[in-house]
């Protein structure tokens, strides 16, 4: 059953999708995926159909089985988010009455790439107010880069918060951390949950006080996260910065430029590790040069992770 009472807080890793050589989904590995995520300790969620599963290149149906599998996997152990990535509003409602007809505990919403021409606030507003019509789920703000026009200023996140009572948490990619640190300031209460997804630089967004992360690095280093996320909380920064200096390799090693690959070196890694038999991507996306992939084999060692995880070197 969807756990309709998530309040869409703490460490929810985005997982990553497996494909076969001839790029056709890879279930099996997917599955396997999903159960190495929910084996870990202190995760709130598991995030489906977003950026780090190459959700632009899955067609509605492939979206429908992805989390039809992750609802029979892990379903019963953890909420499952679903984004809702489409290029109209008609689309974004279909995906939402499919998530919400299944097990899906709340939905991250994703901008029209249509926006990136530039967009204006009734527009943001009306999308938001069509997919909530369509569920009574919580809804996630996907928030994008300052330095791109999907961007929403803190006066149009007053709007959707105030005009959109589902919208109960934002994924705050704003990339700029004094925006960063306003936001939680302004926004982060009992009924709103600011996310990070600042991976590169995790623990500085942390301690601003966010009530959680969503990152598609959870994909590979989850258990990291937890520790980071619960020593922040319990504000041992000895602990806390012991951790962000595991991760740090990580960070360098995906994502660096171009940001495009960042899930892409994710997939090596998983194969680096033995998690996952291929590191296929669907086009445009391309396979890494050999360079590349050797860098990130020597960050998973200079962090010292392996096959079953971290954590338990810095406890």
């Amino acid at each position: 059953m969807a756990k309709k009472d998530y309040d869409c807080s703490g460490v929810i890793p985005a997982c990553l999708l497996p494909l076969h050589n001839d790029l056709s989904i890879d279930q099996e590995s997917y599955r396997k995926h999903l159960r190495d995520l929910a084996a870990v300790r202190g995760l709130a969620a598991v995030t489906v159909n977003g950026h780090a599963s190459e959700v632009s290149s899955c067609t509605f149906e492939e979206q429908e089985m992805l989390l039809d599998v992750a609802a029979a996997e892990i379903g019963d152990k953890l909420p499952i988010i679903n984004g809702v990535y489409a290029e109209s509003a008609l689309d974004a409602v279909k995906i939402t009455r499919m998530a919400a007809s299944k097990q899906a505990s709340a939905l991250l919403v994703f901008p029209p790439n249509v926006m990136m021409l530039g967009w204006r606030p009734d527009m943001v507003v009306d999308h938001y107010k069509r997919i909530a019509d369509a569920t009574d789920l919580p809804l996630i703000i996907f928030q994008f880069p300052v330095n791109l026009p999907l961007n929403y200023s803190h006066d149009l996140l007053a709007r959707l918060i105030s005009e959109v009572p589902s919208i109960r948490a934002m994924k705050d990619g704003c990339g700029d951390p004094v925006r960063h640190e306003i936001t939680v300031r302004s926004f982060q209460s009992e009924k709103f949950q600011v996310l990070s997804t600042h991976s590169a630089w995790l623990l500085s967004s942390l301690v601003t006080g966010c009530n959680g992360l969503l990152s598609g690095a959870g994909s590979t280093i989850a258990d990291l996260q937890v520790g980071l996320f619960e020593a922040v909380k319990a504000n041992d920064l000895a602990k806390a910065k012991a951790i962000a200096d595991r991760i740090y390799p990580t960070t360098l090693a995906f994502y660096g430029p171009p940001a495009v690959d960042m899930h892409n070196r994710m997939k090596e890694a998983q194969v680096i590790l033995g998690r996952l038999p291929s590191a296929a991507v669907r086009p445009p996306l391309q396979k890494l040069d050999h360079a590349e992939i050797e860098r990130i084999r020597k960050a998973m060692e200079n962090a010292g992770i392996g096959r079953e995880g971290a954590l338990p070197k810095v406890a």
